[in-house]
C-alpha cells in the first residue's frame, strides 16, 4: 500500500521528525542515488516512437519530490500532491519519488491501461523492506506462468461456493461470539448499558482467524494464538528501514516470519503425508478444505514448500490492513450519515425477518444479495481508499496511451486521485452510497473504480472481502445500536483509524 494521508501532526516537532525519518528512509530505499544524472537524461533519450514523456518536475537532487509527497500524506487532503501537479501538468505527469524518476497517473483510462499492460514490461515494485520480508517466491513479485498459476488457483478457490459457505459459517459464529462478549462486558454489566468497543481491533481478531483457517486449515487454539503473535511482529516490518541488524524492526520481523514458516511447513508436510497414505487427498470428489490443499492438489513441482509457505503468509496480510479497515471505515461513514445507516438497517432487518419466518439460516448468497449493503461497501472502498495506489517498474521503454515510461522508471497508479476526482465522481468527498444505484457499470468499466487493482494482479480475494464486510455489517445493524466517538483516518504508511474507531454499543431489544 502506498502513502496517502491523514491529519496534520499536532506540533511542528512532529513534522520535523517526520521529515528527518523520511530523509533516512530515502537513504536506505534508494538502490542507486540518481545514478549521476543518468535517469534525468533518460527523459530525453530514445524511447518508443510517437510516445512522449509527460510534463512535470523531478524536484530536488537526490530527494526529488518525495518529501512533498510525504507532507501531503500527513495533511487533511493527502491527494493534494497529485491534485496540484495535475492542475499544472495534467493527470499524467512526471515526478521523482522514493529514489526514482516516476510517471504518476490519476487518469482513469491511463491507470486502467497500466494495470492491464504487458506484465513482462511493467513489473511490480515495492520498498526494499517489504521485498526482504516477502521473498522472491511471493505472488506479489512472481512473474510469468508461475504467477498466473498461483493467482489462478487462489482466485478460483476464493470464489468457490464451498469456501464462501465455510467463511460465512465461521464469520457468523465468531461475530456472534464477539457480540455476546460485548453484551457481557463490564461496561454493559449484563443490564443493557452501553459497552465500549474498538471496531478495528475486533474486526482484526475475527478476520484473521477466519482467513488463517481458509488458508492453512488451522483451528482455534494455542497454535492460532502463536501464529497471530508472530504475524503481528512480522507485519510491523513491512514498511521499515531495510536494515537487518539484530534489534532492528526488520530483523525482528524476519525472525517472526522464520517461526511462522516453520509452523506452516509442518502443516504442509502433514498434508503431503496424508495424501500419500490415503492415496491422494481430494481425489475422490471431495473439495479442498484450504488453500494449501489447492496448491498441493495442483501437483506442480514448482509449487515447493517454500513457495507455498511464503504465499500463505502473504495472503494473511489482508486480515490486518484490508478487510478490517474496510469494516471499520464502513462503521465510521455510516455513523456520520444517518440516512444511509437507516436504509442499511431496514434492508438487513427485512432479510433477517424473512429468513426467520421461513425457518432458514442465512447463507452467503443472502448477504451478497443485499443491494444497498453492497453500495455501502463500494462507496466505503471508493472514499476510504484502503489501497491508495500501486507502483510498477518499466523493464523497457513502454508506451501507455501516448505517454512514454522510460526503461528503469516507475509508474505510480494513484487510485485515490481517480476515486476523489470530481470529473469522475460527483461531490467525491461525500459518502453517498446511492451514487452506485445507476452509474456503477459505467464508472467501473471506465477505470473510475479500482480499489482491488486490476489486470493479471487483480486481488483474488475481492469477493471474500465483500462477503466478510457484509456479514459483519448485517449482524451489527440487526443486533446493536451504537454511538461513535470522534476518530480520524490515518493514511501513512497504511490506512487505519487513529483510535481504532471506538463506539458505545447497546443490544437491540
Amino acid at each position: 500500500m502506498w502513502p496517502g494521508g491523514g491529519s496534520w501532526p499536532t506540533c511542528v516537532g512532529s513534522v520535523t521528525a517526520a521529515l528527518l525519518v523520511a530523509a533516512v528512509v530515502l537513504r536506505f530505499f534508494i538502490p542507486s542515488v540518481w545514478s549521476s544524472g543518468n535517469k534525468r537524461q533518460a527523459a530525453t533519450a530514445g524511447g518508443t516512437a510517437g510516445a512522449r514523456l509527460p510534463d512535470g518536475s523531478l524536484g530536488w537532487p537526490l530527494i526529488g519530490e518525495t518529501l512533498a509527497f510525504i507532507l501531503s500524506a500527513y495533511s487533511p487532503r493527502p491527494e493534494s500532491f497529485v491534485e496540484k501537479r495535475s492542475l499544472l501538468f495534467g493527470k499524467v505527469f512526471k515526478s521523482h519519488l522514493w529514489g526514482s524518476p516516476a510517471v504518476v497517473s490519476s487518469d482513469p483510462e491511463v491507470s486502467r491501461a497500466v494495470l492491464q499492460a504487458d506484465a513482462s514490461a511493467l513489473v511490480p515494485w515495492y520498498p526494499r523492506s517489504l521485498m526482504e520480508l516477502m521473498g522472491q517466491s511471493s505472488i506479489l513479485v512472481l512473474g510469468g506462468g508461475l504467477q498466473r498459476r498461483v493467482h489462478g488457483l487462489a482466485g478460483a478457490f476464493f470464489k468457490s461456493p464451498q469456501l464462501k459457505a465455510q467463511v460465512t459459517a465461521d464469520m457468523q459464529r465468531r461475530v456472534g461470539r464477539a457480540m455476546d462478549a460485548w453484551s457481557r462486558s463490564p461496561e454493559s454489566n449484563g443490564r443493557g448499558a452501553p459497552a465500549a468497543v474498538r471496531v478495528q481491533d475486533e474486526a482484526k481478531k475475527i478476520v484473521f482467524e477466519i482467513l488463517v483457517r481458509a488458508l492453512i486449515g488451522l483451528e482455534e487454539g494455542h497454535e492460532m494464538q502463536y501464529l497471530r503473535q508472530q504475524f503481528q511482529e512480522f507485519i510491523a516490518g513491512l514498511i521499515s528501514l531495510p536494515v537487518k541488524l539484530p534489534g532492528t524492526q526488520l530483523y525482528r520481523s524476519l525472525m517472526a516470519k522464520k517461526r511462522m514458516t516453520k509452523l506452516i511447513k509442518k502443516i504442509i508436510q502433514e498434508k503431503r503425508m496424508k495424501r500419500i497414505t490415503e492415496g491422494g487427498e481430494n481425489l475422490h470428489g471431495t473439495h479442498p478444505r484450504d488453500m494449501i490443499d489447492v496448491l498441493l492438489g495442483n501437483g506442480s513441482d514448482e509449487l515447493t514448500d517454500e513457495l507455498i509457505s511464503d504465499n500463505m503468509i502473504d495472503f494473511m496480510i489482508p486480515a490486518e490492513d484490508s478487510v478490517p479497515v474496510l469494516i471499520t471505515l464502513a462503521i465510521k461513514y455510516l455513523s456520520e450519515c444517518p440516512p444511509a445507516l437507516q436504509q442499511l438497517e431496514e434492508e438487513n432487518m427485512e432479510l433477517k425477518r424473512w429468513k426467520l419466518g421461513a425457518g432458514e439460516i442465512l447463507e452467503w448468497t443472502d448477504y451478497m444479495s443485499l443491494t444497498f449493503t453492497q453500495h455501502v461497501i463500494t462507496e466505503t472502498l471508493r472514499l476510504g481508499n484502503i489501497i491508495n495506489g500501486i507502483m510498477r517498474k518499466a523493464v523497457r521503454d513502454v508506451e501507455v496511451r501516448g505517454h512514454l515510461i522510460p526503461k528503469g522508471w516507475r509508474v505510480l497508479v494513484y487510485f485515490r486521485g481517480v476515486h476523489l476526482d470530481a470529473a469522475v465522481h460527483d461531490d467525491p468527498h461525500t459518502f453517498n452510497p446511492w451514487r452506485w444505484k445507476e452509474r456503477a457499470d459505467v464508472v467501473m468499466s471506465g477505470g473510475g473504480f479500482t480499489p482491488f487493482g486490476g489486470g493479471q494482479r487483480l486481488c483474488p480475494g475481492l469477493d471474500l472481502a465483500r462477503l466478510e464486510a457484509s456479514i459483519f455489517l448485517h449482524h451489527m445493524v440487526t443486533n446493536f445500536r451504537w454511538v461513535a466517538e470522534e476518530d480520524t483516518v490515518v493514511n501513512f504508511p497504511t490506512v487505519r483509524l487513529k483510535r481504532g474507531m471506538p463506539i458505545a454499543v447497546t443490544r437491540r431489544t
